[in-house]
């Protein structure tokens, strides 16, 4: 730890690193994913998960919801999803002679999109402001999701049957993008032991809801130097002048970055 970084204390450490050691129990030769996700976490990032079906994208994202004590909803995107399924809807009350909101998918901790790049673009555009703001808009009114709050989203690689692309707005909401990758014969062998054990029962909550927005806060708070911010922007820029990248990092990215490097 720097002279700047004593807003990081000996048990906030000791709570990230149990984090990591619940999740481990689910995920199995993965370290260095799982240490980047829990990253994005305490960076108030999203995380977007690009892999084949079947390797464990899911079952990652659960193990952090259960180690965290995070009410988790996870919601299958098909064509036939719509945009009133994800942030919810007005539906009129005869008895009250009112419309009711009903809460969508999204109104948790932490919101697992499964398969996204298998849903309508405008379904897909409906996470776009929470995502950014953390709060939703339905018929007028603005509402506020629960705090802390998380997307993971899976998508199986483009060219797969019934995907298409996201378009970059989307993308761009991601602080990052991982690849799982097959396991190791090991691991794999392992995996199939635990499947005869419920993996999920035997995570325990490692922190709190405000446990982990104090360790968000505490990252967030981390002294970063005038040449860091500098040298991301150098970078930032180099994407944007190379002629073999199609579209370059926004000030977003640069935002993330950094963002990253603290966490």
């Amino acid at each position: 730890m720097g002279e700047f970084d004593n807003n990081i204390t000996s048990e906030m450490v000791k709570q990230a690193n149990g984090i990591l050691t619940e999740v481990k129990k689910a995920v199995f030769g993965k370290d260095e994913i799982v240490c980047k996700v829990l990253m994005a976490i305490l960076a108030k990032g999203h995380i977007l998960i690009d892999d084949i079906p079947g390797v464990g994208k899911t079952t990652m994202a659960m193990a952090f919801a259960e180690a965290m004590g995070l009410k988790e909803n996870r919601m299958q995107f098909t064509p036939d999803v719509l945009p009133s399924d994800v942030t919810g809807f007005s539906m009129f009350n005869r008895e009250t002679n009112k419309f009711e909101y009903k809460q969508g998918a999204v109104m948790c901790n932490l919101f697992l999109a499964d398969e996204i790049n298998r849903t309508s673009p405008k379904t897909q555009s409906a996470l776009l402001q929470v995502m950014e703001e953390g709060r939703v808009s339905v018929d007028g009114v603005t509402r506020n999701v629960p705090k802390p709050f998380i997307v993971i989203a899976t998508q199986n690689p483009t060219g797969s049957i019934g995907t298409q692309k996201l378009p970059e707005s989307q993308l761009d909401r991601f602080m990052i993008k991982v690849t799982m990758g097959y396991p190791e014969m090991k691991n794999e062998v392992a995996i199939m032991k635990g499947r005869q054990t419920d993996l999920m029962g035997a995570i325990s909550e490692a922190v709190t809801e405000n446990e982990l927005m104090q360790l968000q806060a505490a990252v967030h708070g981390i002294y970063v130097d005038d040449s860091i911010y500098e040298y991301v922007a150098t970078i930032s820029k180099a994407t944007r002048n190379d002629s073999d990248i199609q579209l370059g990092v926004s000030p977003r990215g640069s935002l993330a970055m950094i963002a990253m490097a603290k966490s």
